[in-house]
């Protein structure tokens, strides 16, 4: 199992928090996210067929883009 942590500066709330578990927990391969309004960090765990470029590719669909 991989894991990356991504800074994603538009994390503002709980809703925020929400809205991105929710949306990352549904990809094929995710087994575990952690958001955090707080730090503006979100932690995945994930195995194949989810990669880095999958997931950075949705949190840019559900308008919480991941810093580069």
């Amino acid at each position: 199992m991989e894991k990356i942590t991504f800074n994603v500066p538009n994390i503002s709330c709980g809703h925020c928090v929400h809205t991105i578990q929710t949306e990352l927990g549904e990809l094929e391969g995710v087994a575990n996210v952690m958001a955090s309004a707080e730090t503006k960090q979100v932690a995945v765990e994930f195995n194949a067929p989810a990669d880095e470029k999958i997931i950075r590719e949705t949190l840019l669909e559900i308008n919480y883009p991941a810093a580069v």
